[in-house]
């Protein structure tokens, strides 16, 4: 698979840097005095100082959760996923989903959860009990 590119709007380098490294143990590329690339799970994902593209996140009902509209993430392994979920509980991270099972015991089973960066980009990290059900019907 090719690296996926993605740039985001962000408040702050320097903040950005500290939440994305301590959770998710990305590697820093390069950077400037606006902007700071990661290297997030191999994709190469583009942060730019530009506070007046940062919005409060609009959501949707789904599972009876309140999801955000606008988000990206990473499929992770079923392991990798639960193992992540531990950790952000121990740097007290606020989710806007907590982690969750979602068609439990059916086709396309998978935990999920979102949480926001400190800019408020909406994140979602999940993981397939079958990664071959990924595009489920």
């Amino acid at each position: 698979m090719r690296p996926f590119h993605l740039a985001i709007a962000i408040n702050d380098v320097e903040e950005t840097r500290s939440f994305y490294v301590s959770r998710f143990d990305v590697k820093v590329g390069r950077e400037a005095q606006k902007w700071i690339d990661f290297d997030f799970y191999g994709h190469q994902l583009s942060a730019h100082v530009k506070p007046e593209e940062t919005s409060p996140v609009q959501t949707n009902g789904v599972d009876g959760k309140q999801v955000p509209v606008r988000h990206f993430g990473i499929v992770l392994e079923w392991e990798q996923w639960h193992q992540l979920a531990q950790k952000l509980r121990r740097f007290s991270t606020k989710l806007i989903v907590e982690p969750y099972i979602r068609f439990e015991g059916e086709v396309g089973e998978q935990a999920t959860m979102f949480l926001q960066d400190p800019s408020g980009n909406a994140l979602e990290f999940k993981a397939f009990k079958d990664d071959e059900q990924l595009f489920a019907k």
